[in-house]
């Protein structure tokens, strides 16, 4: 049995929530960089080119890439020889977040929806355990800003709609949004499950790194697809025109129950923020 104690939880979320709010993944300048060359659109190209001058900015100067340091979402692969001693898991989570959030003067954006009232601390943070054989313990920390997050979709398709409907929800979607979630945009589609699990499939497919391949054929097909006729909205970086309004479609399915076909859609802006590590 692989023991990791509590406080390693907490300095794990803590580093990874500081690391995601100032540096953006390597994947995911390269790709923007790719655009930049490629985007025909001059309004569109300008865009792109002060995206990539923020992130050089941000991370030399140590400063956040957005000023909406965002909800941090936290993904945590969890094995089943694997035991967290010396704390309560969830206690430690959050304590990485909150000191995370003290210590990168974060902008403090979660609050009681019923009151207004700002907890300060950026917490609490939603948590999702998948479970896993072996001493696998993997922690992903992706902080999500409120523009592309409000522009998210959950649709309880039927079955006669099949992937032909989900690829014009996912369309749909992102023609609704327009500039709103600061396009380019990465695209997490869920599919299948039930109205939950489609969403949270949805985000958790956002970790994936750009340009990573795809296994599953049929969702391949399916990526493809959307991507082709989202790049062709011609809605652009920023909403300012262009051929690359989503830098990729990222999927994950699950069965779902026969007069079901859930989609859901998470929308990710160009700063698309995340790390993980193992443990």
């Amino acid at each position: 049995m692989k023991t990791i104690s509590a406080a390693q939880v907490r300095q794990a979320v803590k580093e990874l929530y500081l690391k995601a709010s100032f540096a953006l993944p390597d994947d995911v300048v390269n790709a923007l960089q790719n655009a930049a060359a490629a985007e025909h659109s001059p309004l569109g190209r300008e865009a792109l080119e002060v995206a990539l001058e923020n992130c050089r900015a941000a991370f030399e100067g140590g400063l956040p890439l957005c000023q909406d340091t965002g909800l941090a979402c936290v993904f945590v692969e969890w094995g089943q020889e694997v035991m967290v001693v010396g704390g309560d898991f969830t206690q430690a989570v959050q304590a990485g977040i909150l000191e995370a959030t003290a210590q990168g003067y974060l902008r403090a954006s979660v609050l009681d929806p019923l009151t207004g009232i700002n907890t300060n601390t950026n917490t609490p943070a939603p948590v999702h355990v998948t479970p896993a054989p072996g001493e696998v313990f993997r922690i992903d920390v992706a902080p999500k800003g409120g523009g592309s997050e409000n522009k998210g979709r959950v649709a309880m398709l039927t079955p006669a709609e099949g992937l032909a409907g989900a690829v014009d929800f996912v369309v749909e979607t992102v023609k609704l949004a327009g500039g709103a979630p600061c396009p380019p945009v990465i695209v997490g589609v869920g599919l299948g499950g039930n109205m939950e699990t489609c969403a949270i499939l949805a985000k958790k497919a956002l970790l994936r790194k750009i340009g990573a391949p795809q296994e599953n054929e049929k969702l391949k097909e399916f990526e493809n697809l959307c991507l082709q006729r989202i790049n062709s909205l011609g809605i652009g970086p920023q909403g300012l025109g262009g051929r690359h309004t989503a830098l990729a479609v990222f999927a994950l399915s699950a069965p779902c129950h026969i007069a079901s076909f859930p989609v859901a859609v998470a929308l990710q802006c160009h700063v698309a923020r995340h790390f993980g590590k193992n443990l």
